[in-house]
């Protein structure tokens, strides 16, 4: 097994690191902005493992805030592939959170993202297929499926009420 095939055989990853007072918003907790751009790092390093190139997120649905993130929290942003189609990946990204001092954590926050993998160009690439093998892998495969149709719907009848240039 070659290093790219060994990468590529793992569908996940995890970031972990200190909730900072940079990412402070007004009511003291961490601003839904970082946390949405700490979701879109973990699943970019995931997908970018997963493709072996460049990746651009193309869709981002169903982010719900559980809970706040404190500033000085430990926190974990987990991002694992649960579909893939040609070009596309749809990574599952949870962010949880921990006090440091009494080691009590909580889910937060969850979405799917979907990226497509380019290559040098710019161009949509075709992708290794990712293969369920365990019952829970059977079921996030058929949630990214329903979420795949289900936004497929909501972008027909959203169409006539986009806003044009």
């Amino acid at each position: 097994m070659t290093l790219k095939q060994k990468i590529r055989a793992d569908r996940d990853i995890t970031l972990r690191f200190v909730a900072e007072p940079a990412d402070e918003n007004l009511f003291g907790k961490v601003h839904g902005g970082a946390v949405m751009k700490w979701i879109d790092q973990a699943g970019y390093a995931c997908a970018a493992n997963w493709s072996g190139g460049l990746c651009v997120t193309v869709y981002v649905g169903g982010i719900r805030f559980y809970r706040p993130i404190l500033i000085g929290q430990l926190v974990e942003v987990r991002a694992r592939l649960i579909y893939t189609g040609r070009t596309s990946m749809h990574i599952a990204v949870d962010v949880l959170s921990r006090d440091l001092r009494t080691k009590k954590g909580h889910a937060t926050t969850h979405c799917v993202i979907v990226f497509v993998a380019l290559d040098a160009d710019g161009n949509p690439v075709d992708v290794p297929p990712w293969r369920p093998r365990t019952k829970e892998d059977r079921a996030l495969e058929n949630y990214a499926k329903r979420r795949l149709e289900l936004s497929q719907t909501l972008e027909l009848e959203r169409r006539p009420y986009l806003a044009e240039w």
